[in-house]
């Protein structure tokens, strides 16, 4: 029977009893888990914890730690995706599946093409929102480390801001690829929303030494080229090889 895994603030300490989050407690009602259950618990501070669930109830959880592993799946490579702000669903999934892809840090954009709204109230829902999305996909895929979330920023003031060793600008309008790129420690990748970036934004980008970067011959949709973009970066330099 899989073990499920759940994410929880707390500090864990072998051979404590803790009460779950509320969150926590949600899900495993979810579940259906009930007292006795093994469970694994990280608290993104590296590491993983066994443990047995002692108490269930409607709105709450708790739980005894049993043993720590050690175990962490974290890339080599140091990634930090800039990607703009889409419509509906699409960042979402975008937030999932390079989670998945294991990449380090994450910064929605405001782009000239952006064209989803947000006042401080509701940037600050869909800043906790997109935190979430990053905790279930990393409760799934066996991370143990969150990738870091940065608030969203304005796409000027993030790639002047950036300081990975290789950064690329991806989009249709250019014929460089990567053949010849020496391997970096870390990289900063930078996508658009609908409609991609617009021709200023990428020659500014190139004036912070952002490499206009293509993959291939067929045009990607804003949700598929970071997925893309970050295998093949993966697979090049960090541990998809």
């Amino acid at each position: 029977m899989r073990v499920p895994r759940i994410y929880t603030d707390q500090a864990l300490t072998v051979g404590d009893s803790i009460e779950l989050s509320d969150q926590a407690a949600r899900h495993i009602s979810v579940l259906r888990m009930q007292a006795g259950r093994a469970l694994i618990l990280f608290n993104g501070q590296g590491g993983e914890y066994q443990a047995t669930l002692t108490q269930v109830g409607k709105k709450n959880a708790s739980a005894v730690i049993d043993s720590f592993d050690h175990s962490e799946r974290e890339s080599p490579l140091s990634i930090h995706l800039g990607i703009g702000i889409s419509r509906g669903e699409r960042l979402d999934l975008v937030l999932q599946k390079a989670t998945e892809l294991g990449v380090t840090e994450i910064t929605p954009l405001f782009t000239s093409r952006t064209e989803v709204k947000l006042n401080a109230e509701r940037q600050e829902k869909k800043q906790q929102h997109w935190q979430q999305v990053l905790i279930s996909a990393c409760e799934q895929c066996q991370r143990n480390q969150l990738p870091r979330l940065h608030p969203a920023t304005a796409f000027d003031r993030w790639i002047s801001e950036v300081n990975s060793e290789a950064r690329f600008v991806l989009h249709h309008r250019t014929d460089t690829t990567l053949a010849g790129t020496a391997r970096p420690e870390s990289v900063a990748l930078v996508i658009g929303p609908e409609g991609g970036l617009s021709e200023t934004e990428i020659s500014l980008a190139a004036e912070h030494r952002f490499q206009s970067l293509k993959l291939g011959p067929r045009v990607f949709r804003t949700e598929t080229a970071p997925l893309a973009a970050i295998s093949v970066l993966q697979f090049l330099w960090g541990d998809l090889s």
